[in-house]
């Protein structure tokens, strides 16, 4: 039914892009082969960067109180999680002032509880900016509805092997498609489109999100 309602009621439109994750994905694979305890998934470094870009522009950071914009000064990442009940959007609280490893930590516990049904309801108030993965499951792209109050959600599909131009030679690289719905009474398409090239450029510099 919310679903339903924040189709209707904002207008939607869908900012694609892909990031360039090979970096990133082999660092992942180091840390995941290191920390046998966490399991560390591509999804920890998407909240890492899309709480960069949210500081960066921080329109995408608010919430619409009837006609009022209200912008919040802090970083609560939804994240979607399918259950066999439908899905879910779990909150992770205070994104900003966490770890990769914490991050990770919390993200699978988060999950666990999700598809046991035990989450409470404060678990999934109180949201800044949601962001749902169906890379696990396939797909170049999709337009995910926005999470109301919410002005702005973040869609990742499957990862691809793909040539790409370096200056002189195609070289592979493992790309990661993005859809970032927003809402157009509070965000324009060239903020949507600097929003989610930011947020390309953050995974694609490994040593630039952990700093």
């Amino acid at each position: 039914a919310n679903l339903a309602r924040n189709w209707a009621m904002i207008p939607h439109v869908t900012q694609q892009d892909e990031a360039d994750i090979t970096e990133m994905e082999a660092f992942r694979k180091q840390i995941a082969g290191e920390q046998k305890e966490v399991k560390v998934t591509p999804l920890v470094f998407l909240i890492k960067a899309a709480v960069r870009a949210l500081q960066q522009f921080p329109t995408f950071n608010s919430a619409l109180d009837g006609d009022n914009l209200v912008l919040k000064k802090y970083f609560h990442i939804g994240i979607a999680v399918d259950t066999p009940d439908g899905l879910v959007v779990p909150v992770i609280r205070d994104c900003e002032r966490k770890s990769l490893l914490d991050l990770a930590r919390e993200l699978g516990e988060i999950s666990v509880r999700a598809r046991e049904k035990k989450l409470k309801g404060d678990d999934m108030q109180g949201g800044c900016f949601s962001i749902s993965s169906l890379g696990g499951i396939g797909g170049t792209g999709f337009t995910p509805i926005i999470n109301a109050p919410e002005v702005a959600i973040l869609g990742v599909s499957r990862s691809a092997m793909k040539p790409v131009w370096n200056g002189s030679s195609f070289e592979p690289r493992l790309m990661l498609p993005l859809s970032l719905s927003y809402d157009h009474r509070v965000i324009d398409g060239a903020a949507a489109a600097r929003f989610t090239a930011y947020l390309a450029q953050q995974l694609s510099d490994i040593r630039r999100l952990l700093l």
